[in-house]
C-alpha cells in the first residue's frame, strides 16, 4: 500500500449503527488521488446517483488525502461529497481543520454514511471502531455550541464536524461545520439533517507513514517558505476581502442581484477601512502558515470572520453598505449554518421579485440591512417567507412561478459566486460548465481574465482553454488536498505536485501523469451528474447574464451574448472528449474504473424542480 494510506473507507450504515471496511486498491488510490477525487469515485461506487439526496439511501462521504497529517503547509483539509440536494448534481465542498487529521488516523481513507437514525445522534469513530449517541441537547443549537458541548462530553482529542439549525430542517443550502470553518456550499449539512445526525465525532488512534519521511520534510520546509513569499502577502495582509475595491474599479462587484457590476458604497465594506476600524485579529487553519483568517469586531462585542464572498454575498449583492449589518448577517449565517453566498443569492433574487411585484413582501428591498436580518431570521425560524427561501432561488422561483426564474442567478441550481461573468468571459465559460455549478473554487478562470493576456470582453478559443487549465489544476488541488491561497507559489505545478505526492506515496509519479489525473476526476464528476440527470442545457448561464448589455462606470457596454456562450460551451465539450449528449468515449469511460455502465444520453432535458411537497402551494407569498 502506498505511504499516506490506509487503503480502506469505512462505510457505515447508520440504519443498524456500525461500519464496515471497504478496500481500496493502490490503483483506484492513484487514479483518484483523495479528497474530491476519491469522493466522486465512492459517490459512483456506492450510491444511486437518482436517489433523493435527502433520502436516507443518500451517500454522504468525509474523504481525506495521502497528505493529511504530513508537515506539508495546508495540508489538514478534508472533503465532503454528495448529491446536492440544492443542485441535484455531484457535489464537493473543503474545510480545514484537525478534523481532517483526526479522522484520517482513525485508520481510514474515507468514511462513507448512508441510512438515517432513528433519533438525533452522534456519530463517534475512533480505535474502538463506530457507534451512535444520543445527541441529546445538541439538536437545535448552532454547530459551534454543540461542538463545545460535545468536546466538554466526549473528552481530550476528540474532532467534531456537526450541522447548526439550519442542516437539521434540511435548508437546502446548509452548512458541515469544524472549528468556525464550513464545508459550505451544495446543502451537505441537509444531507446530515435528513439522516437525522447532527455531528461526527472523531479520535486518532494511529499513524501513517510517508514513503520517504526525509523528503517529505524538505519538501515542507521549502513550501513553508514559499507561503510567505508574494503570492500570498495580500491574504495574510487583509485576507480575500482584499478583493472588493479592485473589483469593483474593475466592474466586476456584482451588485444589486447582478443588475450592475460597481456598488458606490463599496469603500464603506473594504478591508482597507474595516482592518482600521474593526480589526481584531488573525488566524489559521490547521497546519497552515499563511494566516489569510481575519476576524473583525461585531456591534454587539463579538465577532466575525470576514472574507470576500461573504461580504459580497450579503453586501454589494443584496445593495447593503451598513458594516454593522453585513458583519451581524455573516454571524447569524454562521450560527445557522448556512451558505453565505447561496443566502445572499436567494434573499437578493428575493430582493428583485419583491421589487418587480412578483412577491408580496413590501419590507424586502435592496439596501435595507434590517431587511436582510429579517429574511434570514425567517430562514431560520421557517416563518414569513423563511420556507421559500429555504429551498433557494432556483427551486423558490419555480414555485413563485410567473416571472420569478428570470430573477434567479444561478448555474444548475447554485447560485453565483462574486464574479461578473459579462466582464470576465472565461470566468463565464468555468460558471457555466464546472461539474458542481457556479462556483469559483472549482473553476478558477477569472484568473486568466485578470491576468492580462486576454481580453476579458472578448471570449475565446484562448478563454476554453483557460478555463480547462484552471479546472484540471483546481480538481489535483482538491484531491490533494492543497489551499488554493498556495497556487501562485508553483513554477510548474503538476510536476512539483507530482514531486510532493511522490515524497508521500512512494509513487514514481510525474507532472504528465498528474494530469490525466485531473483529466479522469473532471470526467468522473461529469459522469455523475449524467447518470443524475444533467444534460447538455445545464451546461449554460442565466437569463440575466446572457443577451442582457450592461453598462460600466467608464460609459462601456459589456455583453455575453448566446452565440458567444454557445461557441465557447460547444468548444469546452469537444475539448473534453465529448460528444453533443455530453458523453465520452467510450474509451476515457473505461479509464475511471467505475463498475456501473456507461451511462445513455438522457432523452429530455430535467425540468424545473418541483415545489417542495412540505410546503403548501401558492401563486404569491405574503409576508
Amino acid at each position: 500500500m502506498a505511504g499516506g494510506s490506509f487503503g480502506q473507507a469505512l462505510v457505515i450504515d447508520l440504519d443498524v449503527g456500525g461500519g464496515d471496511p471497504l478496500p481500496l486498491s493502490d490503483d483506484v488510490l492513484r487514479r483518484y488521488l483523495g479528497g474530491v477525487g476519491l469522493g466522486t469515485w465512492l459517490l459512483h461506487e456506492l450510491s444511486d446517483p437518482a436517489a433523493d439526496p435527502l433520502a436516507p439511501e443518500a451517500v454522504l462521504a468525509f474523504v481525506f488525502s495521502p497528505l493529511v497529517g504530513t508537515p506539508l503547509t495546508t495540508s489538514a483539509k478534508f472533503a465532503v461529497v454528495a448529491r446536492s440536494p440544492l443542485t441535484g448534481m455531484l457535489t464537493d465542498a473543503l474545510a480545514s481543520s484537525h478534523f481532517a487529521i483526526a479522522g484520517k488516523l482513525t485508520g481510514h481513507d474515507a468514511i462513507a454514511i448512508r441510512g438515517q437514525c432513528d433519533h438525533p445522534s452522534v456519530l463517534l469513530i475512533d480505535g474502538d471502531g463506530a457507534r451512535l449517541i444520543d445527541a441529546g441537547e445538541t439538536w437545535g443549537m448552532s454547530a459551534a455550541a454543540a461542538e463545545a458541548h460535545l468536546s466538554a462530553q466526549l473528552g481530550p482529542g476528540w474532532r467534531i464536524a456537526s450541522i447548526g439549525p439550519a442542516g437539521e430542517a434540511q435548508v437546502r443550502y446548509a452548512t458541515v461545520s469544524h472549528d468556525g470553518r464550513h464545508a459550505g456550499r451544495g446543502g451537505l449539512g441537509a444531507v446530515m439533517g435528513a439522516k437525522r445526525l447532527k455531528a461526527v465525532a472523531v479520535k486518532a488512534c494511529t499513524k501513517v507513514p510517508s514513503a520517504d519521511p526525509a523528503a517529505v520534510l524538505a519538501a515542507a520546509r521549502d513550501l513553508r517558505a514559499r507561503s510567505f513569499g508574494p503570492a500570498t502577502a495580500k491574504y495574510r495582509e487583509l485576507g480575500t476581502l482584499s478583493n472588493l475595491l479592485a473589483f469593483n474599479a474593475i466592474n466586476t462587484l456584482p451588485t444589486n442581484n447582478f443588475t450592475t457590476s460597481t456598488f458606490a458604497d463599496a469603500p464603506k465594506l473594504a478591508a482597507e477601512e474595516l482592518h482600521d476600524l474593526r480589526s481584531v485579529t488573525r488566524n489559521s487553519c490547521a497546519s497552515c502558515a499563511i494566516g489569510c483568517e481575519h476576524i473583525y469586531a461585531t456591534k454587539d462585542g463579538g465577532s466575525a470572520r470576514v472574507e470576500y464572498e461573504n461580504v459580497f454575498a450579503l453586501g454589494p449583492l443584496c445593495g447593503v453598505s451598513d458594516p454593522d449589518a453585513v458583519l451581524a448577517a455573516s454571524v447569524r449565517c454562521d450560527d445557522l449554518g448556512i451558505d453565505t453566498i447561496s443566502a445572499g443569492g436567494t434573499i437578493a433574487w428575493a430582493m428583485s421579485c419583491a421589487e418587480a411585484g412578483l412577491l408580496d413582501a413590501p419590507w424586502l428591498r435592496f439596501g435595507d440591512g434590517t431587511a436582510l436580518l429579517r429574511a434570514l431570521d425567517e430562514i431560520g425560524s421557517g416563518t414569513g417567507i423563511g420556507p421559500l427561501l429555504r429551498q433557494g432561488s432556483r427551486r423558490a422561483a419555480a414555485e413563485l412561478g410567473g416571472d420569478a426564474p428570470s430573477h434567479a442567478v444561478h448555474v444548475k441550481g447554485l447560485e453565483l459566486p462574486g464574479y461578473e461573468p459579462r466582464t470576465l468571459h472565461a470566468m463565464a465559460l468555468g460558471l457555466a460548465v464546472n461539474a458542481r455549478g457556479a462556483d469559483h473554487n472549482r473553476s478558477g478562470a477569472y484568473e486568466a481574465d485578470l491576468s492580462g493576456e486576454l481580453d476579458r470582453f472578448d471570449g475565446g478559443d484562448a478563454h476554453v482553454a483557460a478555463a480547462i487549465v484552471t479546472e484540471d489544476r483546481a480538481a489535483v488541488m482538491d484531491s490533494m488536498i492543497l489551499c488554493k491561497f498556495l497556487r501562485g507559489v508553483f513554477d510548474d505545478p503538476f510536476e512539483e505536485w507530482a514531486g510532493l505526492l511522490s515524497g508521500v506515496t512512494g509513487w514514481d509519479l510525474d507532472g504528465a501523469e498528474l494530469a490525466r489525473t485531473a483529466e479522469r476526476i473532471v470526467l468522473a464528476k461529469r459522469m455523475f451528474n449524467l447518470r443524475a440527470g444533467w444534460t447538455p442545457e445545464d451546461d449554460w448561464l442565466p437569463p440575466r447574464l446572457v443577451d442582457n448589455p450592461l453598462e460600466l462606470s467608464s460609459g462601456r457596454v459589456a455583453e455575453l451574448s448566446s452565440a458567444r456562450l454557445r461557441a465557447m460551451v460547444d468548444a469546452y465539450h469537444v475539448a473534453r472528449g465529448l460528444d453533443p449528449d455530453g458523453l465520452p468515449d467510450p474509451a476515457a469511460y473505461a479509464d475511471l474504473q467505475l463498475t456501473a455502465p456507461l451511462p445513455d444520453p438522457a432523452p429530455d432535458p430535467l425540468p424545473d424542480p418541483a415545489p417542495d411537497p412540505h410546503l403548501s402551494p401558492r401563486p404569491k407569498v405574503r409576508s
